[in-house]
Formats: structure tokens, sequence, C-alpha cells
């Protein structure tokens, strides 16, 4: 049984030995915060796709801006549950460490998606699938099959826990040195990449196997071994409320920009969001929108009253299975326990996202583009590091950060140089890139 007492530390990855006891105006957790605000990796979110492809003349969501949100809803459910929490356990000496819930849950709300790459998830894909089925299957022999399975289900959610935590080239240990509450919160699957399965999801690449052991360890958190030893834990129990805040914020604001864009209509979409709400409650609402005359008002409003209740459901379904999350035991996702009445809402809301939005054109048009592209600079800067003599690869491994060890004495290092720079990249970056490597944007002469 994991206990909060363990579960809620403020000790820094890589800082370790400077842990400070001492409570100052902010605490470490609002640090983790305040750290990310303002990072170079939180900032170029701004230049990345969440669905809809960017700019255009409506203004969608990024990932920056899906972070906010998700953070956002993240902080207003985690403190729902952090009231319930603290009036259980008023009597532990350690029922102060409760109040720190939601700075925990804002903080990996705001880093869920650093490590993902241009192009929303299909970038994921385009990564997986150049070395799966393009030009980098020819590296498997080269590789062990721990390593070949890193890069052959990459993974977003692993690749934000490298990044806060690795030393790249001229930083200081621990990476970002957050804490390490914070950096178990958003690993939502505790295992490593041999045991991804089908679904290619997994919570930490090879090289970050003793980075999560250490952390897991010291949070006592429960080990589950995989069938061959491979690491492998039951979540934190934090995680699910960052799981749930992404989950609802996704899946509402896609379909507020899908309504902005005309991608789905006013009718369409307020009968999925009235959906939620029984009768007395859709009466109500109904009565206020007679009252407003812009459609997108009225899609804001009932957007603000879903997640409202989702967020009220959760933490319901939170506080009365906490025992079950604390012994690692709880089947699914806090979504999947809400009432009947919120849970159709969900699926009838992610029915018509998979009908009319996920298969839009323009949504379809940025997963082409991004495979292509990818596909492009990964082919490139692979065969630079392979061969790095050449007059070529000089020229183009000049373009890639110093941070990035891309001369690592082995190959799988190289490998991974290259897919910390292209996670790096921006839309805007990787586009601008492989124009001008296809001689498309040539500097004047």
């Amino acid at each position: 049984m994991m206990t909060w007492d363990k579960l809620i530390c403020d000790k820094r990855y890589g800082l370790e030995d400077y842990h400070d006891t001492r409570n100052g105006t902010r605490s470490d957790f609002q640090r983790d915060f305040d750290r990310l605000v303002f990072s170079s990796p939180f900032r170029r979110l701004q230049n990345k796709t969440q669905v809809f492809p960017l700019p255009g003349s409506v203004f969608v969501h990024n990932r920056l801006t899906h972070s906010m949100e998700v953070a956002s809803v993240g902080r207003s459910l985690a403190n729902e549950i952090m009231r319930t929490l603290r009036m259980r356990h008023a009597s532990e000496p350690w029922a102060h460490k409760l109040d720190a819930i939601d700075e925990i849950v804002a903080a990996a709300c705001l880093a869920h998606d650093l490590g993902n790459p241009p192009f929303g998830h299909s970038g994921e894909k385009a990564i997986s699938t150049f070395f799966s089925e393009g030009e980098g299957a020819g590296l498997q022999p080269l590789l062990t099959p721990e390593q070949w399975a890193d890069i052959t289900h990459f993974e977003g959610n692993a690749n934000s826990l490298r990044l806060l935590t690795h030393q790249f080239n001229g930083r200081r240990p621990g990476g970002f040195a957050m804490t390490y509450s914070m950096l178990a919160s958003i690993v939502k699957y505790p295992y490593e990449s041999s045991l991804a399965g089908e679904n290619g999801k997994f919570g930490f690449f090879t090289t970050e196997v003793p980075v999560f052991r250490r952390i897991a360890d010291e949070l006592g958190m429960i080990p589950d071994p995989g069938p061959g030893e491979e690491t492998r834990y039951r979540r934190h129990p934090l995680v699910y409320i960052v799981e749930a805040a992404d989950d609802i914020c996704y899946q509402v604001m896609d379909m507020e920009d899908a309504h902005k864009l005309h991608v789905v209509s006013t009718e369409e979409v307020t009968d999925v969001f009235l959906g939620f709400f029984d009768d007395t409650r859709r009466n109500r609402m109904m009565g206020i929108m007679d009252k407003v005359a812009d459609p997108n008002e009225k899609i804001a409003y009932m957007r603000s009253c879903v997640i409202g209740t989702l967020v009220e459901q959760c933490a319901r379904a939170f506080t009365d299975n906490e025992q079950a999350i604390l012994s690692g035991t709880f089947p699914g996702t806090l979504l999947d326990h809400v009432d009947t009445r919120q849970r159709e809402g969900y699926r009838r809301c992610s029915a018509l996202a998979w009908k009319k939005i996920y298969c839009a054109g323009d949504v379809v048009d940025i997963e082409l583009a991004g495979n292509r592209i990818i596909a492009f600079l990964l082919e490139k800067f692979i065969h630079a590091v392979r061969n790095p003599s050449l007059n070529y690869s000089r020229l183009l491994l000049g373009k890639v950060p110093e941070q990035y060890d891309i001369s690592a004495p082995t190959l799988f290092g190289r490998i991974q140089a290259v897919l910390d720079h292209m996670s790096a990249m921006t839309d805007v970056y990787a586009l601008d890139l492989f124009r001008k490597l296809n001689g498309h944007s040539l500097p004047a002469v």
C-alpha cells in the first residue's frame, strides 16, 4: 500500500544533497511550476500543433494553450480532492502534506506534453514508423532489443521524463531538477518500452530506467515487475488527476475548436454537450443561452459547464476509490468511474470527434505533411551521425545545438541525440529546415 506521507516528497532529482526542508516564500512544488513557465521547452509549445494546423485566421489551441488549460483544470480537480482528503486524514501527522497536491498536479499538467515532437501525435507515429517501416529499419541489428523498442514505440510521455531529468551537454545534473513527486505524476505508463504492447505506450526510455527506479522507490510506489523482470510499477496516485485533466481538456476543447472552424455544427455540439446533464439542468442552461446571440459564446458556456461537472465527478471518483488507488488496484481512469450520464456524454463526445474532427481534411493534411517532413529529416540526420566525416554531414550537424551529444560513443547515443533535437523542433522550424534541405528556401547569392 502506498502512503501519502512518502508519495508527497519535495526532494529534487539531481540535487538530493542540497535538499532544504526549511519553508520559504514559495514551496518547492510552486518552484517547479514557475521553473516550467520560464523554460524554453515550455515556450516552444506555442508553435507545436495540438490537433488543427497552425497558424490560421481562427485561433485554435496549440500545445502551449492546451497545457495551460490542463494545468487550470488539474488544479481545480486537485483542490476538490485535497479538501476531502484533508478532512479524512486530519488526525494524521502528515496531513499537512496534502496541501501540496494542487501545486504538484498543476506543475505536472504544465509538463505533461513537453516531450512531444512537432505535428501533434502524428509526429510520434512518424518517428516510430521511420524505424519500424521506413529507412531506419536497417538499424535493428545494430541495437539491443530494448533500444529498438524505445525508438519503434517513440512516446512523448517518456520523452517528457527524459527532457526533465537528462543532463544534456553543458547542463546541470538532474536536468531541470524537478521534485520527485512532480516527476512521478507525469508518468502515465510506469513501465519500460519492452512492455509497451499493442498500444505502444510506455513511460520511460531505456536510459531513464535507473532514473525512474530511484524516484519510484523513494516515493514508495509499488513494484510490478514484467514477465522478464522488466521495470514496471503501479501508478503514482496523482497521475490519475493529471490524466483526467488532460482527457477532459483535449476532448472538450477539440470540440470547441472544431466548431470555430465549422468542422462540426452548433447543433451537433449543443446536442453532445447538453447530453452531460439531466432535464432540469439542461432546461436551465438553454434558458441562459436564449439570452446569447453569438453561437461561439453559447458553446463556450456549455463547455465550461461540461468541464465543471466532469471535475466534480472525477474528484468524487478519486476520493471514493482512494484505497484502491493507493494499493495500485484501481481499474481504468477516473473518467471510467463517473456517473452513467456523464460517462455516456463523454463517450458521445469522443465518438463525434472521431467521426468528424480527427478525419477532417486539415487534420489529415497536417498528419501527411508531418510524416513526410519528419521522415525526411530523420533520414538526413541519422545518415549524418553515422557518417560524420562527410562534408554534407558536417554542415548538417553544425545546425544541431551543442546540448545534444551527436558525437556520443555509441550509435544508440547518437540516435537519441537526433531524436532529442527532433522532438525539440517546432512545426515551423521543422518545415523551414525541410524546405531548405530540399532547396526550396536557399539564401540569396
